[in-house]
Formats: C-alpha cells, sequence, structure tokens
C-alpha cells in the first residue's frame, strides 16, 4: 500500500529529534518505521503501541517529519488526532500520548478508554 497524505497524528518536535535519535543509535535500516496502534490490556482497557517495526503488508505508511510511520488502518479511529510528545525532567523522562479521542486515561499515562 502506498503512502497516505493525511496524516493520523502529530509528532511534535521533541518526539521526532528523539525517534530519529533512536533509529540512528540502533542503527536501523531505512525501511525500518514507526509502528503506531493500540493493543487490548493496560488498566483502562487499551495500550498504546509505539515502536521500530517493518511494515506489514495491511499497515498504511506515512511521512510524519521525515519518519516512516506504518499504522494498521483499524486503529485509526482510536489514534486519529492524536500527538506524540516527548518530554525529558528530572520528575519524567519518556514519550507522552495526547489523545483527543480517550474517554479516559490512566495515571501513566500509557493506556486508555
Amino acid at each position: 500500500m502506498a503512502a497516505v497524505d493525511t496524516q493520523p497524528i502529530v509528532l511534535t518536535e521533541g518526539a521526532s529529534t528523539e525517534l530519529k535519535r533512536l533509529k540512528k543509535e540502533q542503527q536501523l535500516p531505512e525501511h525500518i518505521g514507526l509502528r503506531v496502534g493500540v493493543k487490548g490490556g493496560g488498566c483502562s482497557g487499551l495500550s498504546y503501541v509505539l515502536g521500530f517495526d517493518e511494515k506489514k503488508q495491511d499497515d498504511e505508511e506515512y511521512q510524519i517529519d521525515g519518519i516512516r510511520v506504518f499504522m494498521n488502518p483499524s486503529h485509526g479511529m482510536y489514534l486519529m488526532g492524536m500527538e506524540i510528545d516527548y518530554h525529558e525532567g528530572l520528575d519524567n523522562r519518556g514519550f507522552i500520548f495526547n489523545n483527543p479521542n480517550a474517554n479516559e486515561t490512566c495515571g501513566c499515562g500509557t493506556s486508555f478508554a
């Protein structure tokens, strides 16, 4: 499937910079992209999936800030409009999911309903 023009998610500058750094640090080949999705589980019902992966047959592909992003089309309804940020501070370090579709989120910020 070809790359899709409409971007379902937004990567902040901080998230984009960190993802590019991680990919370079891990010396991942060009065909590896960022998988964004959801899976069942977590304290609120669904958990986010974020990691480097190969493109699967049914995936939609997006180019977001120079990063190949893969997503299963059925996950779009949960993720459309979501912003992924990266925070690095003394009290917290990691990726943050700001999802306008979530009715409820957990304290850890990695699961939602």
